[in-house]
């Protein structure tokens, strides 16, 4: 497998960077290749700008119509076209980061939005003219991994744990970023009571990691619905008879 690892984390020292380090080194013994994104490292500049977008004439930016006339006339910035470059050798993409405020550091966020454009990560049609996206797009055929990390205990993200469940709280990730542009969402790798971890507990979470990784291949997708399967109506709604009488973010995972 070819697997593209984002890491988002200010402190190598921290346990994500020894994490990553374990998560590497098991990737070699199984005869993975592997490339790195570092966000901090890399000093990777987190918000979109006009400076993203060349010398393409303009009045004023359209955010999304600048993406795909500058990511379709070769324009983009540098260091966008490394990381899509990055992303289209990649079969599978593991994105490392701590939970902070439910979601991922600012610096990752900002990769979404400056690498994932519209023409390269979404905003395309198919054949027939339909938008391809929640499930196909640019990016269909990819499967994506959250590594992450709580301080909080796993109770809390029970079922009725005050934070709501950890697959819910991701919801707008594994969902509105993967599933959207294609990438098949893997259950997400968590570390709970991140700030308290015994040696012990650190020794139990990189285990984890490594078994987590080497069934990586194999590991059944979350079962996202399909927006072209015919489950949604014309007005992206789920049909009535679909999930009948339920409501919220669970009706779009389709019984296995």
């Amino acid at each position: 497998m070819k697997i593209l690892w984002v890491f988002a984390h200010p402190e190598q020292r921290s346990l994500n960077g020894s994490l990553m380090t374990e998560g590497l080194r098991t990737l070699e013994e199984l005869g993975h290749e592997h490339r790195v994104s570092d966000l901090y490292a890399m000093g990777w500049k987190a918000v979109v700008d006009a400076d993203d977008f060349g010398d393409g004439p303009r009045e004023r930016l359209f955010v999304g119509r600048e993406q795909q006339r500058a990511y379709g006339d070769g324009e983009l910035s540098k260091d966008i076209l490394v990381e899509q470059e990055k992303i289209a050798w990649a079969d599978t993409l593991v994105f490392q980061f701590p939970l902070w405020w439910f979601g991922p550091p600012a610096i990752l966020k900002g990769w979404f939005d400056r690498v994932l454009v519209q023409g390269f990560g979404f905003g395309i049609e198919g054949p027939d003219g339909r938008t391809l996206r929640y499930g196909d797009g640019g990016l269909a055929g990819k499967r994506a991994l959250v590594v992450t990390s709580v301080g909080a205990r796993e109770s809390g993200f029970g079922p009725r744990g005050i934070h709501g469940s950890i697959e819910e709280v991701l919801f707008p990730l594994l969902h509105g970023t993967f599933w959207y542009t294609g990438m098949a969402a893997l259950p997400p790798f968590v570390v709970y009571g991140a700030d308290r971890l015994t040696e012990s507990g650190r020794s139990h979470g990189a285990a984890a990691l490594r078994e987590r990784l080497r069934t990586l291949h194999t590991t059944e997708p979350l079962p996202f619905r399909h927006e072209n399967g015919g489950e949604y109506d014309e007005d992206l709604v789920l049909r009535p008879d679909i999930a009948r009488g339920l409501s919220g973010v669970g009706v779009h995972r389709a019984p296995r």
